[in-house]
């Protein structure tokens, strides 16, 4: 669990780690091609000039990029002239997008972590993020608030909070598929800091489509599912009547909550919102 202690451990040496910028220093001009990244440098307060996929990160980011922020193209085939033409200092990017490298770094200078690994918590690594970006960026001590106000808010979370069935974290993909998340996403890494279980003990699947058979889900009776997303139209036809999904014991004791689109791959901001909106969803439920 990354407790309130290391978030606060984590701005502090952010700070020591680096002095302050002079006074009147121009701060860097930065392009985001990881959404991790891009939302992260927006909680430090230095938005990025531009960001790949733009219109799909409004729709699913924490807060929204200034108006005059450019767009990218593709996170996996940015556009180089948009990049360039944005004159970004540094860009950021993560190791999905490593095989860009050389053409990014022909740019700018690139900074990239290694955020979402399969079997690997992504947590602890976004908590690190914030101060590694905060000192790339010449500003250590905007690590120290958002830091903080991380820890304070998930303590105030899990206080509203009485845990008892384990939560499922579920998208359904199409009538037959689901996508589950484990203890390696970034659902399943709030949901601990919530202080409540993931009742899927396995790793995440990460792939493009939903790669577990509906059927799984008869194997979890005691749980609560919880529905990421927009359910497919025709998928939810089908689940309607379905035999499988409605024969299901939380379908039909109704424990079953259903969230908003959130970023799966996103930063320390798209974690709290995640955790915010799970929280107001049980207690309706209570």
């Amino acid at each position: 669990m990354v407790t309130r202690r290391v978030l606060l451990g984590a701005a502090a040496a952010a700070v020591l780690g680096r002095a302050r910028p002079a006074p009147g220093a121009v701060l860097p001009r930065i392009a985001a091609i990881d959404w991790a990244m891009a939302e992260t440098a927006m909680a430090l307060g230095h938005p990025p000039e531009a960001i790949a996929e733009l219109i799909a990160f409004r729709r699913v980011a924490p807060a929204r990029p200034p108006a005059a922020t450019a767009d990218l193209g593709l996170r996996g085939a940015p556009n180089l002239e948009a990049l360039s033409l944005s004159g970004p200092d540094l860009i950021l990017s993560s190791s999905y997008y490593s095989f860009a490298e050389p053409q990014l770094s022909r740019i700018a200078p690139v900074l990239s972590q290694a955020l979402y690994v399969p079997r690997e918590p992504p947590l602890p690594k976004l908590v690190t993020l914030v101060s590694d970006l905060a000192r790339a960026l010449g500003r250590p001590e905007a690590a120290v608030p958002v830091l903080q106000a991380a820890g304070d808010r998930f303590t105030d979370l899990r206080a509203r909070l009485t845990p008892d069935r384990p939560c499922l974290l579920i998208e359904i993909g199409d009538a037959r598929h689901i996508r589950v998340f484990g203890g390696d996403s970034l659902f399943g890494g709030a949901l601990q800091e919530l202080g409540l279980t993931n009742a899927w003990t396995g790793d995440t699947r990460f792939a493009f489509n939903a790669p577990v058979p509906m059927e799984r889900l008869a194997a979890f009776p005691d749980a609560r599912f919880v529905i990421i997303g927009a359910v497919p139209p025709q998928a939810a036809r089908s689940l309607q009547t379905g035999a499988l999904w409605t024969h299901l014991a939380p379908v039909r004791r109704g424990d079953v909550h259903h969230l908003p689109e959130f970023n799966a791959f996103g930063g320390l901001p798209s974690a709290l919102r995640f955790a915010g909106a799970l929280t107001a969803a049980l207690r309706r439920a209570a």
